[in-house]
């Protein structure tokens, strides 16, 4: 017989189709329930909220928007099933499908649900920008003059100013749509009892100790030969917090899927030229794809000028000064690209291979004399600062400066410490990296526009130019696609010369799972999509 998975909670014997205490339960087979793994609690199953990826792939399952992506990042139709532009760029109408059903709740009355309509997008859109709820992701609006509900089904956005990244950013999670009547009733705590149209509807939450989603036999979407989606019956996520213990538990098969990979076990996972190890090679199944993610040390420009960083020369005599092929390969087990052609990664489509730092030590030296010999500096030091996830990145970088006589500093403080003052300006070299929030490489490159100063956007290194200004002044309005990526190449160009940062590695997504889950694609953007996995 199967083993099911069982939770205790207290005097109350919870069985994975989680019915109330006391009721007759009807038990699912394993392989009817993925299971996976969180290392940090779910802060918020509201859509309003989905700032992290552990809330983004919670909210995933639970809510939709007008649109989606797919796999390969192209917008398909969500609750909208079309959708027309004008040839100004500037209003966007989507005409939305007419079966599209909240998740089955008392609140919605007798019928025990509604359908949705456009007029529910105005009201979760008009939430999103409600300073009373202070949702992390009004910006995705930022750039929207007014938005419509024409009719029950047709909803129409006019924008400020053309803005071609629009539809990917409709994509995220922020501009799902929620039930006026489920915000009203739970108030707060909308946040633990969830009310959306998606794939999975909310069961149990035991905040940093289990959520369990149940099949919403409502859903709207069906497969290729028409059968209704998700094939799942339910989706259990723990929360164990030491990566050790997760790998172990996916090792024994107590979980469907692993998705990352950390220092404590990648060795015993991976071989170093990144494929599996032999003894698991016919027990996982392992994928791997582009990452929109550039891993990178930023350098504050606006620092003391005694900083040797200030100086353009030492801050391209360390671009060339480490060798990111040495560094992929036996750091990270080969998973992920040296970061050699800019700050725009691989996975977007207006990354071109365009030359940018490669290892040449002897040109690393040149500088550093050059630098030397300008400023009178015979003994130039510099610090890097880090968390402890990428201490080993960092010491490796300091071994191999020191060697062409640029004197090192690692300092190792705690991942909120470093948030704040990357944020304050307080740190000259400071580890980071950038996750695309949309598939569109102006996210990358919003990092470097003067009017982006932090704390009042993302330009941490506070790096200033006129010339990258208008150049992105223009790309950000320019509607034909070949010409905004030539804008974005140009600009890209700017930066590797002017090196406020030093490209280190484009991310890779790497999946691992049991041989017995079938249809869980893999995304750029690390997006867990569950309404097409099946279990054998």
């Amino acid at each position: 017989m199967k083993s099911k998975a069982i939770l205790v909670l207290g005097s109350c014997l919870l069985v994975l189709n989680l019915t109330s205490c006391g009721k007759k339960k009807s038990q699912f087979t394993d392989a009817e329930v993925f299971r996976y793994n969180e290392h940090s609690n779910i802060t918020s199953l509201d859509p309003a909220f989905a700032k992290d990826q552990r809330n983004i792939w919670a909210v995933n399952q639970l809510y939709n928007g007008l649109v989606q992506l797919d796999d390969s990042l192209h917008v398909q139709p969500g609750i909208a099933k079309s959708w027309t532009i004008s040839e100004d760029g500037k209003t966007y109408t989507f005409h939305l499908r007419n079966n599209v059903q909240f998740h089955k709740h008392s609140i919605f009355g007798a019928d025990s649900t509604r359908n949705v309509t456009a007029h529910d997008f105005t009201y979760s859109f008009n939430r999103l920008l409600d300073e009373k709820v202070a949702s992390p992701g009004g910006w995705v609006l930022q750039n929207v003059d007014t938005y419509t509900a024409e009719n029950d089904s047709v909803f129409t956005i006019n924008l400020k100013q053309p803005f071609p990244p629009f539809l990917g950013l409709l994509a995220m999670k922020y501009c799902s749509v929620v039930p006026k009547e489920a915000v009203e009733t739970f108030g707060n705590e909308f946040r633990a009892n969830p009310i959306g149209t998606g794939p999975f509807q909310h069961k149990l939450w035991v905040e940093n100790t289990k959520l369990v989603l149940r099949k919403n036999p409502l859903y709207f979407e069906i497969d290729a030969i028409g059968k209704p989606l998700p094939y799942l019956e339910a989706v259990a996520v723990t929360f164990l917090p030491d990566k050790q213990s997760e790998f172990l538990q996916f090792i024994q098969g107590n979980l469907d899927f692993m998705k990352s990979l950390d220092a404590s076990y990648k060795d015993e996972i991976l071989a170093t030229d990144g494929t599996l190890q032999p003894k698991y090679a016919n027990r996982i199944h392992m994928q791997t794809g582009a990452y929109l993610n550039t891993e990178y040390l930023g350098i504050y420009l606006e620092g003391e000028t005694s900083e040797p960083t200030q100086s353009k020369l030492i801050r391209q005599a360390i671009n060339y000064g480490f060798d990111r092929e040495k560094m992929v390969k036996f750091l990270r087990n080969g998973i992920g690209t040296p970061a050699v052609n800019g700050f725009i990664p691989k996975g977007l489509p207006s990354f071109n291979n365009q030359q940018g730092y490669s290892y040449q030590p002897q040109k690393a030296k040149e500088l550093l004399a050059q630098y030397i010999a300008e400023t009178g500096n015979n003994n130039p030091q510099i610090t890097i600062t880090t968390n402890s996830n990428y201490l080993d990145l960092c010491e490796f970088m300091q071994r191999e400066l020191q060697k062409l006589g640029l004197q090192t500093k690692v300092d190792v403080i705690p991942p909120s410490t470093l948030r704040q003052g990357k944020a304050n300006g307080k740190l000259p070299i400071f580890r980071a990296s950038w996750i695309a929030d949309y598939p569109d490489a102006e996210n990358y490159l919003s990092l470097f526009y003067s009017k982006n100063f932090t704390p009042n956007g993302p330009n941490y290194t506070h790096f200033k130019s006129e010339a990258f200004d208008q150049l992105y002044e223009e790309a950000v309005q320019e509607t034909n696609d070949s010409k905004r990526y030539q804008l974005y190449q140009q600009m890209d160009s700017i930066i590797i010369a002017e090196a406020p940062i030093v490209p280190l590695y484009y991310d890779e997504v790497i999946r691992f799972t049991q041989k017995n889950v079938h249809g869980l694609g893999i995304n750029p953007i690390d997006l867990l999509n569950l309404k097409r996995v099946k279990k054998e």
